[in-house]
């Protein structure tokens, strides 16, 4: 008989879509089938409602060695026969419920996606969505746990963590955002395919036991909201940090083994997906025998076997000649080895437990989740919002200097060492640029070269306007790696959303998609992986539309870099880009000025894309050529609070000699795009000038460093002061 909606509720399936299983199959699916359909068909497996979208990406470079989409984890050929595979994935859901575990479990997923690529991991980022902390306990507890946690796995497993981002705002007050980006490094070519390529080709499980973890989770969470979540899960994910990092170590090791085959990760819908979209792409059908897979707690049906997403498995798809070679090394590392199944010619996966079959279902359906396209309009309050002027407010009532210390102190711009003190961020000894800065540097041993790694969004911005807000994350993601000196080559999206199913969330997924494109395009680099976690709200709200960017550039020379710390006293400070008045197009739109002075989100945000490209072409060639002694992005807070942030980590005050307009709010915190604050000694401004005119970039030359104090104009704050202020901000107002 026709199943229940509670039952259809419960796996987050309608009943179109499982009125549309019948069709496919011909018949009635049986309860274990209807799991495997509410996994597979699941927005996080399925894509439902964002894969025609991404279609949209580019997805096209020379450097390509992975089709988007195709593996694990996107691959860029970056020379001297090194690669890099690199994702960026969300954890949101488990970290709202569980933040330590939530997080934790996050890095380890993201992690064994790399090394599933043959790729050992060599740093991490993290991107961090919270509602206001201040005097908020629970909101402090959610910060204090997802910190812990990716702190507690990322240093046992010893990758570095080298930088990311945190943010607040009320609309995630409810729905915290846990992205967890890693890169890892390919040497020789030996890039592993999640793919079988015999029949005969035994399916091999290998790490951790199986237990009753978040199989609800698996099939049904990411749709559900955060008071839902809390009452169905009946079992969190717990990590364990020194299992995954000897299955990094034995899986690396495997793969050099004759007859190793394929690599697949165990992540969301545990077996469930790994094992079927394993048979999938190989173009095999598949035998699983659920009773021959180890586990740590007793009478767990098939469903909840095939469900589990237990941590620290991995499956590999070995030539049955391999499997003792196999065997012998995960004993070696203490690890179980165990074959669950083999692939064979075919079309279906079938599931046995012990000599029942429970379970025979063509494949096809099964990964074949329906398409959703939308045309949906703008919302009328969008309109609205993005007629107001941010301006209209008039100029507040405090003072510059007192403005710009209460922009120093608030958590989204103050100094996040707290955060990132946590995490090792010189494990495996690359790590050439701290956390802190624009981007990360890493050394590549045994080349002269360098990579550069960013995250960035800015979700007030693609609120109010999300093709725009879209292409001002992917512009400002590159234009932290034009600030070490680097050529930007991929980026991964982690697509944070509401609920695909209203009009305004469809609206935002697709002009953030059309945004990315765009922005992409102009910069001349694919999209080479990514996530959507969409659901994303509480009580009815969604979180700010939030496409979080991971981008990657290559230093030629990694000692070519620099750091957004002023470095001598005497030397200049010039502004690129937008310089009129200090440019402030568009700039209080959004800003962290009007959210914090006037409590407000409005306006409509600008971004010149071909300019842009022109700023940071020009960074670049000024760091290669040495004649920048720091650079550092124009973006949260504007020009004062980058003039400050430089002279703070500099140790060396800063004076800028322009007297401030009458809109001093909009010169000093307006957050126009496309600018970037250099020093340089004076006798490198000529060269410096040249070489913008060249490139048809406005350049102007603002002020001197040197000095114990900040100052713009008759505006002035004490160093000393605004160090504290800096540096102490967000622990003040995340409760330590």
């Amino acid at each position: 008989m026709p199943v229940s909606q509670a039952t259809l509720d419960e796996i987050a399936l309608s009943r179109a879509e499982y009125e549309a299983i019948v069709d496919r199959i011909g018949r009635e699916p049986g309860d274990l089938e209807l799991g495997l359909f509410g996994a597979l068909w699941s927005e996080h497996c399925g894509y439902k409602h964002t894969k025609p979208l991404l279609r949209r990406l580019p997805g096209e470079s020379n450097r390509l060695l992975v089709a988007p989409g195709a593996e694990n984890a996107g691959v860029i050929d970056i020379g001297d026969g090194l690669a890099v595979a690199m994702k960026i994935e969300s954890h949101n859901h488990p970290s709202a419920v569980e933040p330590f575990q939530g997080a934790a479990t996050g890095v380890g997923g993201i992690v064994r996606d790399i090394f599933a690529m043959g790729a050992r991991p060599i740093a991490l980022l993290d991107s961090l969505r919270f509602g206001q902390p201040r005097d908020d306990a629970h909101i402090q507890y959610l910060v204090h746990g997802v910190v812990g946690g990716i702190s507690w796995y990322g240093n046992c497993i010893g990758i570095p963590n080298v930088g990311g981002e945190t943010w607040f705002d009320e609309s995630y007050a409810g729905n915290p955002l846990v992205n967890a980006m890693c890169v890892g490094l390919i040497e020789n070519g030996r890039i592993v395919s999640a793919t079988a390529k015999h029949p005969g080709d035994l399916l091999v499980l290998v790490g951790a036991d199986t237990g009753r973890d978040g199989i609800h989770g698996a099939s049904g969470l990411a749709s559900r909201t955060f008071e839902e979540q809390a009452e169905m899960r009946s079992a969190v994910q717990v990590g364990n940090p020194f299992l995954e990092k000897v299955l990094i170590e034995a899986c690396l090791e495997a793969i050099k083994i004759p007859g190793v085959n394929g690599m697949q990760d165990c992540g969301a819908a545990g077996l469930t997906s790994a094992a079927i979209e394993m048979a999938e792409r190989s173009g095999m059908a598949l035998r699983i025998d659920v009773s021959d897979v180890p586990r740590r707690e007793n009478e767990m049906t098939p469903y909840e076997v095939m469900l589990s997403e237990s941590q620290e498995r991995m499956l590999l798809a070995v030539e049955a000649r391999a499997v003792g070679s196999v065997t012998a090394l995960f004993e070696k590392w203490d690890l179980d080895a165990t074959v669950i199944g083999e692939f064979h010619t075919g079309s279906d996966v079938e599931i046995f437990d012990g000599d029942d079959q429970v379970s025979a279902t063509p494949i096809e359906p099964l990964t074949g989740a329906p398409e959703y396209s939308f045309n949906a309009p703008k919302p009328a309050w969008l309109a609205e919002l993005q007629s107001a002027d941010p301006a209209a407010a008039g100029v507040p009532d405090i003072s510059a200097s007192d403005a710009l210390l209460k922009m120093l102190a608030s958590p989204n711009i103050a100094s996040k060492r707290a955060v990132f003190r946590q995490y090792d961020h010189h494990v495996q000894t690359n790590t050439v640029v701290e956390p802190g800065g624009d981007a990360a540097v890493l050394r590549l041993k045994g080349t002269e070269r360098g990579i550069a790694v960013s995250t960035d969004c800015n979700g007030r911005l693609c609120y109010l306007d999300p093709r725009i807000g879209a292409q001002v994350a992917v512009a400002e993601a590159c234009r932290n790696l034009a600030c070490v000196g680097a050529e930007p080559l991929a980026l991964t999206d982690g697509l944070n959303f509401g609920d695909p199913e209203t009009e305004a969330v469809q609206y935002q997924l697709t002009e953030c998609i059309e945004g990315i494109r765009s922005a992409a395009t102009a910069f001349g680099i694919p999209v080479v992986s990514g996530n959507a976690s969409l659901y994303n709200e509480s009580a009815g709200k969604a979180i700010y539309p939030t496409p979080i960017i991971g981008a990657l550039g290559l230093l030629e020379d990694v000692t070519r870099h620099t750091t957004i710390s002023f470095k001598q006293e005497g030397d200049l400070i010039m502004l690129l880009g937008r310089t009129e008045p200090w440019d402030s197009a568009g700039g209080l739109s959004g800003s962290e000025f009007n959210s914090l002075i006037h409590g407000e989100a409005s306006g409509q945000p600008v971004i010149d894309l071909d300019l842009e490209v022109r700023v940071q072409e020009l960074c670049r060639h000024a760091v290669r050529a040495g004649l920048v002694n720091s650079a550092h992005d124009c973006s949260d807070g504007g020009l004062a609070v980058t003039v400050a942030e430089s002279a703070i980590t500099g140790g060396t005050g800063a004076k800028v000699d322009a007297a401030l307009p009458d809109r001093w709010d909009a010169a000093l915190f307006g957050e126009g795009q496309s600018r970037i604050v250099v020093s340089l000694a004076p006798e490198n401004v000529a060269q410096m000038e040249s070489m913008a005119s060249e490139l048809g970039v406005p350049v102007v030359r603002l002020g001197i460093v040197g000095g114990s104090s900040i100052t713009f104009g008759e505006a002035s704050v004490d160093l000393s002061v605004a160090t504290d202020t800096w540096e102490h901000g967000f622990e003040r107002a995340t409760g330590g």
